[in-house]
């Protein structure tokens, strides 16, 4: 991967006119994709053309641009944000510790030239669930004359439809085996998708279930540990997923302020948004999303600097209630509307309830932290 190479990808746009102009674009296809769980191609094109898929190859992202560009894709579509997201981190991944064969960034990077290439780790199980609370994976990687031959079933795998490269989490069926990860392209035979995904939120992200039926790769495929965990501890990764959801609730407060404005109650004479109980509403939200903002600038800030972040474990936490407090929040305010389908805020709520499920999870944040607090 020459820089050379990085060179004939798209220039990245993320200043505020351009991000202004892809959020409307996302925007615009989200209700539709949203309605019938459809792939965003729409969206992860504009990503692509705006060199943000790309961002670590050609022109690293800064922890506070990342956090102003995913706060953008959030607003938009964060379906597309957070597909865009495992990316992005994956390449910054590779940036900051190249483990790939060159081979597969190679060809990765070819198909980058000529449109969107996705590629995300997945990792998590039906019967493990999610890896971040440990275990084995049943998923294995068994040795072949020519390299692996992968076989098992993962959930929960973002993107799924349009992942050009899977990066499996697996366990070598070697005397003494070894859990790591196996780099899969997306069309090798044998890979075939489930379509599981029928959630409450986030429907166009496709994390649908990957099945690997005797997926033969070379054997420089496989990744050791050390080698495959799905995002950098440090860089720009602690603040890219809060910063979607923040995105949402951004997202969301327009909306409100919007329909404030324009419903006007025929007992009342005059819009909704001239009323105090309405004002206050919108003000909370505001707090709550200052509050959200000020959490990941901080940490952004600490990254950016190269300082330890402080409570990292909790800043996820920490922006995804307070973003979820703003949401649900106008979404009381205003009744029946705000949970009618077809209505920009019942959609905000459903996304932004996604972001609890991220980890590190609440109680897994909030234990860290309560451990080091009394460590003697």
């Amino acid at each position: 991967m020459t820089l050379a190479d990085a060179r004939t990808l798209p220039a990245v746009r993320i200043d505020d006119a351009s991000l202004e102009s892809l959020t409307r674009e996302l925007a615009e296809h989200a209700p539709a994709h949203d309605r019938d769980a459809s792939f965003p191609w729409e969206g992860i094109r504009a990503v692509h053309a705006a060199g943000i898929l790309t961002a670590p190859l050609t022109d690293p992202l800064s922890a506070a641009d990342a956090s102003r560009v995913f706060q953008a894709l959030g607003a938009g579509d964060p379906a597309v944000a957070l597909i865009s997201a495992m990316t992005v981190l994956q390449h910054e991944h590779q940036r900051a510790d190249p483990t790939w064969p060159e081979a597969a960034r190679d060809a990765l990077l070819a198909a980058s030239l000529d449109g969107p290439a996705l590629v995300n780790a997945v990792r998590a199980e039906p019967e493990l669930g999610a890896p971040a609370r440990g275990g084995v994976p049943l998923t294995t990687a068994e040795r072949t004359a020519t390299g692996w031959r992968v076989t098992g079933r993962k959930a929960f795998a973002t993107g799924s439809e349009g992942l050009a490269l899977h990066v499996v989490w697996v366990v070598t069926d070697e005397p003494s085996p070894r859990v790591g990860s196996i780099l899969v392209p997306g069309d090798a035979a044998g890979v075939s998708i489930v379509r599981t995904w029928d959630h409450l939120g986030l429907r166009a992200s496709s994390t649908h279930d990957v099945v690997y039926d005797g997926v033969e790769v070379p054997e420089e495929s496989f990744l050791p540990e050390r080698a495959s965990q799905n995002v950098p501890v440090a860089g720009i990764a602690p603040v890219v997923v809060p910063s979607i959801y923040l995105g949402v609730a951004r997202a969301a407060l327009a909306d409100f302020a919007r329909f404030a404005q324009e419903r006007v109650p025929t007992s009342l004479g005059r819009p909704i948004a001239t009323l105090e109980r309405i004002q206050t509403v919108a003000g909370e939200a505001a707090a709550q999303i200052a509050q959200a903002d000020a959490v990941i600038a901080r940490a952004a800030l600490a990254i950016d600097a190269g300082e330890p972040v402080p409570d990292l474990g909790l800043v996820k936490t920490l922006a995804s209630r307070a973003s979820i407090a703003a949401v649900e929040g106008l979404v009381a305010a205003i009744g029946n509307p705000g949970l009618t389908r077809g209505q920009p805020l019942e959609r905000h709520l459903r996304d932004v309830l996604c972001s609890r499920p991220h980890p590190p999870q609440d109680d897994a944040a909030i234990l860290t932290a309560g451990r080091a607090l009394l460590a003697p």
